[in-house]
């Protein structure tokens, strides 16, 4: 029987993982088109405020649906709380989903990519972690939003633009309605308006857009929002600007 594990410590497990993984796909492709780069996994720490009313109304689902009953046992014995799913598959447990403001180590991760390398980290939006009264850092039971991490750590590393990958090949107005519009190019104050519209859904394509305004609002030139399929054409996706002209 495996001990229950706080969920900062699962985070750095998938984290790790997924490093793993992603680095051997990486490597075995720069291999094959014989390009000389390291690639680097990093563990990263995030930092979030202890004070994010995210904490007292937690909506990010994590882990295995659970029958009704089941569900009603573990809150009880883990004081944990759970949400039907909108699909009716069940019931999971939600956490908190606090916004990031700061990645640790950005600073590597700006020198390792300086000098040429490929760092894969944030994975899973990195390890929220709080600052304690010791000047260090401890975790919390929290998942952060992996595109507003990316945000936040492009944005501390001074880059230019930032990709966020989907399983779409654009943004959309009206998703899956008869009267569909397919989003090519547009301004952050566009994108803005059309988030506080309610145009893109929590939870999918709402935060991938918010990362994207919240990187051009901090000095990024260009955030793209689309599919892996996509980027090898001159005008991929969906392209966020600050400004036409």
């Amino acid at each position: 029987m495996l001990p229950k594990m706080p969920l900062d410590v699962c985070v750095a497990e998938s984290q790790g993982q997924i490093a793993h993984i992603v680095a051997q796909q990486m490597e075995r492709l720069l291999l094959q088109h014989n390009i000389q780069k390291e690639v680097v996994s990093m563990v990263t720490h995030v930092e979030v405020d202890p004070n994010d009313p995210a904490f007292q109304n937690p909506t990010k689902p994590v882990g295995q649906f659970f029958l009704k009953e089941e569900a009603d046992l573990l809150a009880k014995a883990n004081g944990w709380q759970f949400r039907e799913d909108p699909r009716k598959r069940g019931w999971r447990r939600v956490v908190a989903s606090p916004k990031p403001i700061f990645v640790r180590s950005a600073n590597i991760v700006k020198k390792l990519t300086d000098d040429g390398h490929i760092v894969i980290c944030v994975g899973g939006g990195g390890i929220p972690v709080i600052k304690n009264g010791y000047g260090t850092i401890k975790g919390v039971e929290a998942v952060i939003d992996k595109d507003l991490a990316s945000s936040v750590l492009a944005t501390q590393i001074g880059a230019e633009e930032l990709i966020i990958l989907t399983d779409v090949p654009k943004a959309y107005l009206n998703f899956q309605k008869e009267n569909e519009v397919a989003l090519d190019q547009l301004t952050v104050d566009e994108a803005e308006m059309h988030l506080k519209n309610g145009e893109f859904a929590a939870g999918s394509m709402g935060p991938k857009m918010e990362a994207a305004v919240k990187f051009l609002r901090n000095g990024g030139k260009r955030a793209v929002i689309t599919d892996a399929g996509e980027l090898g054409k001159a005008n991929p996706g969906t392209r966020i600007i600050a400004k036409n002209g």
